[in-house]
């Protein structure tokens, strides 16, 4: 594969369907199966010294990495934020529209993404893989990573840097602390108390941001945009809550002044990014010649949708793919409720049947069938549309993304960290729909995937994986209640007030005892062709 068959990002559209500007000219299609891709005569580690050697292979840097200005700090560099964001601002100084968005990571909790990016430059490659082919880029637009925990003072002294307008974070939903009842900051936690104590020595992401910005403040410097790209509602405003919840605790004025003065733009993100396992390293190896630590295998679909709302200047994203909005709400709610509320669904639902990815589980028609009408007969009606946006071509991208054999998204992944992810993808679609007495058969069988997944095995009694920070009491409830699911619904941090709603717990328990008693590929087949999942 040469340069001139990669046309790079932005990867704006699905197979079929242009959901982003049509302004915005779509990636050339991927002609290269990967079975035909030759493998390498000579694997080379992967660095600055190193690329030109990988160029005949796949598509590298043309710019200059040490004319990059350092401007955003990354909290929390995964394969999803590597696959997403900084291929966008690789985007701009690849096509020369500027070099003023270099990004430097930084990591709060493990060492490994330093170990492995280190001693490759911060290079590493990108993979994107289709049913038709896929195609290979390295991405050099991140300038330097930093585990925080080593050098505090480093961290403080790049966010305090003048040349510093942007931090960006993708630090989990469960990562803003705040209480899933109030909405408010939770300060209950020892390295939040630390961070008061110890601003100079901050462990949480909150207490480097309120001390750099205070730094700042002090030094008659204008503050950074703090820009989430976390799965969560409004998550600028989870950001603004979390950051002014926290500088409160030091000083009431400098919460104040960060409230006037700090921009929190909300931001939708979207590309299916799977784990990289240490079998698809040594495939990249092998087919590219890159000797890369951690490469990442991703989709061709991207999508990044931010509030215009920045208070030192804002990249030029927009001529990269990126849509600037007024108000993300609508093009968040779209997403959430379609994309990941389904993958919740199809996850826990697919687990008990004995699928292991949700290319497999899209096969069965079954699934692929109830996934189709969860999203058009309870979802759809509840969403207002997104400008710009076609729902109907929105989800059939979903279905041809979701059932992409060339990404195989396991299971395990979709599963993880339940009790953050319902109470904010797929149990508002329910308690609107209950609350307006329309469809929701649907996404109460979801939820009952869900409860049963936590009594931990499948309809063949295998094991299941449980990742969840409430796992070991999530589970504890759940087997307790066995068939009710009341015990579970008392859980309120997960459930709120669903479990007082009429009715309700009587129409999960049915749910439940369907799946107890005929496993999920049936009840999932009758349940779709139940009346009281027909609009009315």
């Amino acid at each position: 594969m040469t340069q001139a068959e990669f046309l790079p990002l932005p990867a704006t559209t699905g197979s079929t369907a242009t959901v982003l500007p049509p302004e915005v000219a779509p990636p050339a299609p991927m002609t290269t199966p990967a079975a035909n891709v030759a493998a390498a005569t000579e694997i080379v580690p992967l660095a600055d010294a190193t690329l030109l050697l990988h160029g005949a292979q796949l598509q590298v840097p043309t710019y200059d990495r040490s004319a990059l200005t350092p401007a955003v700090v990354h909290f929390s560099v995964g394969g999803f934020h590597r696959a997403h964001q900084l291929l966008y601002f690789d985007e701009l100084a690849e096509r020369r529209i500027s070099t003023d968005w270099g990004v430097v990571g930084v990591g709060l909790r493990s060492r490994t993404m330093k170990d492995a990016l280190a001693p490759q430059d911060h290079l590493y490659t990108v993979v994107e893989r289709s049913p038709d082919g896929e195609r290979a880029r390295v991405v050099g637009v991140m300038v330097d990573y930093h585990f925080a925990p080593d050098d505090p003072a480093a961290v403080l002294d790049l966010l305090t840097d003048e040349r510093t307008r942007m931090v960006s974070l993708t630090i989990t939903d469960s990562g803003y602390r705040l209480d899933p009842c109030t909405g408010l900051f939770d300060a209950d936690d020892p390295d939040i108390r630390w961070d008061v104590r110890e601003p100079s020595r901050p462990r949480t992401v909150f207490g480097f941001i309120v001390e750099a910005l205070d730094r700042r403040r002090r030094a008659g410097l204008p503050p950074f945009s703090v820009v989430s790209c976390d799965n969560m509602h409004r998550n600028g405003d989870a950001a603004r809550t979390a950051v002014v919840g926290f500088a409160r605790l030091r000083d009431e004025v400098l919460g104040r002044w960060i409230a006037d003065r700090v921009a929190f733009p909300s931001s939708m993100v979207d590309r299916i990014t799977p784990h990289t396992t240490p079998e698809e390293r040594d495939v990249v190896a092998q087919r590219y010649g890159v000797a890369d630590r951690w490469p990442v295998i991703t989709e061709p679909f991207s999508q990044w949708v931010i509030e215009d709302t920045f208070c030192d200047g804002r990249p030029p994203l927009d001529e990269v793919g990126v849509r600037f909005v007024a108000d993300v709400g609508r093009y968040e709610l779209m997403k959430t409720r379609l994309l990941n509320a389904s993958h919740c669904a199809l996850g826990y639902l697919g687990s008990l049947a004995g699928h292991a990815s949700l290319d497999q589980v899209m096969a069965d028609p079954v699934f692929a069938g109830y996934v189709a009408r969860l999203m058009d007969v309870e979802v759809t009606p509840l969403l207002p549309p997104p400008d710009g946006i076609d729902l109907a071509d929105y989800k059939r991208s979903l279905l041809q993304r979701f059932a992409n054999p060339a990404i195989a998204d396991g299971l395990p992944r979709l599963c993880r960290r339940g009790s953050t992810k319902l109470p904010h993808h797929l149990l508002p679609s329910l308690r609107q729909a209950l609350a307006e007495d329309r469809p929701h058969a649907l996404l109460t069988l979801a939820v009952a995937g869900w409860v049963r997944y936590l009594q931990g095995t499948d309809d063949a009694g295998r094991p299941l994986p449980l990742e969840d920070v409430l796992g070991d009491r999530l589970r504890a409830l759940a087997r307790e209640g066995g068939a009710d699911p009341r015990p579970l619904l008392g859980e309120t941090s997960v459930f709120g007030d669903l479990g007082s709603v009429p009715g309700f717990a009587e129409e999960l328990e049915e749910a439940l005892v369907a799946l107890e008693r005929d496993g999920a590929r049936v009840t999932v087949a009758l349940r779709s062709l139940l009346p009281t999942a027909l609009p009315r």
